[in-house]
């Protein structure tokens, strides 16, 4: 039929075209070929695919020159390369998922980063293979970034709870890193850290946590005080001053002396006492007295202090001048409710609350000029809408509205573009009132606007405190023992083990011991005259070593070993 035979032709010219398409792709020769076995995983391209961004390894591996040059090139930049020539594969112990974003970047251009790789890892393996982290794409750089701004945040967020430093840290700080090996030490090194942790971290332990509670029923107690002093009920007329008339000096009428109930000044002298106490132990046993001055936390307990002790030193004073300092001083107790602000050192939250307010500085100004703009350009409107139905004789329109100036606007917007409303001034006319819910409606946005900014600050510090708060002790670092080359046991547990290599883990020889690190940061090799003995009598055992759970190799793979950094690594024990 015609439909038949309008298919076949269609069809002997596809393949005609297909033939055509065939012969005219270009032809590489398999030598045009490189195969990368980057962490397990092999990788097949081409070296103008490589070639694509020179100054890069790859690049370099590349090249058109001899394999021992391009290899003895490759050992001058830091890091582990090592070649078959059986399988004619190049061999990279990094990790193989960062390494396939990595080829694509040569294959296409671009650079994309993976969502499922920590940051810090990624941006160490485009410093290994020479990428520069600029070439990131647009669409992947927050992404990229976002472990710069948590490790920025952490770095910010200085929480120490739950011993949450390592005892060499917290030795530096105090001075007692250089620490005999038979134990001995000064009392007054043995006691500073326990005294200090005593008072300044209430996690340590519970002799700290009971200081806590006490400091912070203290802080309640004298808050409590301050806002009562301020009542009718707990002051009195202690002193009625009668006029006298002169010819001189006219009658000023009576005066009153008030005083303050004694209960209350006793009890606000107990909770002075106990934080005299606290600020005089810790400033004594204080690490670094520098960074203790500076502390605004501490500068607040001072300020708090130090107001109730001139007071009593003065009151028993009668000249005018002790009596004004005196009458300062007691305008000056408001800086007592500072002391709330000691509730941070208990408290995670409100730390949390004062480092997210000190990150989000550019979205608090940014509301401060919208608002600002919207203050201005509202009380503007307000007072000329309101003149619009001004009678002729009051030509101020002060009989009919309260928009007398452009200042007093001011307020009238400020409260209605935040939504308060107080009500003392409202427009009276059509077109006031127009203004007016254009000013709300421009409050609502502008506030919203950086809002969730701030309270994505807040999220992520809070998320933050509450990881590090629950991070484990970190007192002993742990390190694989070198398996000796003539054990029975030598490489043969990684015959039967597989590595997973999409994890980019090494594979470790089961059942090697595992070395721990003293406090004075020095590595204990066990057995050291047996293991340098061994190493030297089974120098070929020690490069097997190097390649075991992998295919074995031949003298010249072995050779090309001898000048890979970790070989020395292995070798660099017999110098111990």
């Amino acid at each position: 039929s015609i439909t038949s035979l309008t298919v076949g032709v269609c069809a002997r010219q596809a393949r005609r075209y297909l033939r055509t398409a065939l012969a005219n792709f270009p032809r590489f020769p398999s030598s045009h070929r490189i195969i990368l076995n980057v962490g397990g995983t092999r990788h097949e391209t081409y070296k103008t695919t490589l070639k694509t961004l020179p100054g890069t390894r790859l690049a370099l591996l590349a090249s058109d020159s001899d394999i021992d040059s391009v290899l003895d090139q490759l050992q001058q930049v830091p890091g582990f390369i090592e070649y078959n020539a059986r399988t004619n594969e190049y061999f990279f112990d990094r990790h193989p998922g960062v390494f396939a974003y990595v080829l694509n970047y040569y294959r296409t251009g671009k650079l994309h980063c993976p969502a499922d790789v920590c940051g810090p890892l990624f941006e160490e393996e485009l410093s290994f293979w020479g990428i520069d982290e600029t070439d990131v794409e647009p669409c992947c750089w927050m992404t990229y970034r976002q472990h710069r701004d948590a490790e920025e945040a952490l770095d910010v967020f200085e929480l120490n709870v739950d011993n949450g430093e390592e005892d060499d840290e917290i030795g530096k700080r105090l001075g007692i890193e250089d620490v005999a090996a038979d134990g001995n030490v000064s009392l007054w090194r043995k006691w500073q850290p326990v005294i200090w942790n005593l008072f300044e971290d209430p996690y340590s332990s519970r002799a700290a946590r009971f200081i806590a509670f006490a400091s912070l029923f203290f802080i309640l107690v004298s808050i409590t005080t301050f806002c009562l002093e301020t009542h009718e009920a707990f002051n009195k007329i202690i002193n009625k001053t009668e006029s006298v008339r002169n010819s001189s000096v006219p009658d000023s009428g009576p005066q009153y002396e008030i005083e303050t109930d004694p209960a209350l000044t006793y009890v606000e002298g107990v909770c002075v006492f106990w934080f005299t106490i606290e600020f005089l132990v810790r400033v004594t046993f204080c690490p670094v007295k520098l960074e203790f001055v500076k502390s605004v936390l501490n500068i607040i307990d001072f300020v708090a202090i130090l107001p109730f002790y001139l007071e009593v030193g003065l009151s028993g004073l009668s000249s005018k001048a002790a009596k004004d300092v005196l009458g300062f001083l007691r305008v000056v107790r408001f800086v007592r409710i500072l002391r709330i602000f000691k509730l941070t050192r208990h408290f995670v939250g409100l730390r949390v609350l004062g480092h997210t307010l000190r990150a989000s500085t550019n979205e608090f100004l940014l509301l401060i000029i919208f608002l600002a703009l919207g203050v201005l350009i509202f009380a503007t409107m307000i007072y000329y809408a309101e003149r619009i139905g001004a009678k002729p004789n009051d030509p101020t329109a002060s009989l009919h509205t309260k928009f007398k100036n452009i200042p007093i606007g001011f307020w009238w917007a400020v409260v209605t573009m935040t939504t308060l409303g107080y009500g003392d001034m409202y427009p009276e006319t059509w077109s006031g009132m127009v203004v007016g819910a254009l000013c709300a409606l421009a409050g609502v946005l502008t506030i919203a606007m950086p809002v969730p900014v701030i309270v994505n600050n807040f999220g992520m510090y809070y998320s933050l405190a509450m990881a590090k708060q629950k991070l484990p002790k970190k007192r002993k670092k742990h390190i694989p023992q070198v398996v000796q080359g003539g054990s029975p046991t030598y490489c043969k547990a990684d015959l039967n083990t597989t590595c997973n290599s999409n994890q980019g883990d090494l594979c470790h020889v089961k059942g090697s011991r595992v070395l721990e690190r003293n406090r004075s940061g020095k590595t204990i090799w066990p057995d050291k005259g047996h293991m340098e003995e061994k190493i030297m009598r089974n120098f070929n055992s020690a490069v097997e070593f190097r390649l075991c759970g992998r295919e074995k190799t031949n003298l010249e793979i072995c050779k090309h070993k001898l000048h890979s950094p970790h070989f020395h690594r292995v070798d660099s024990l017999t110098n111990l």
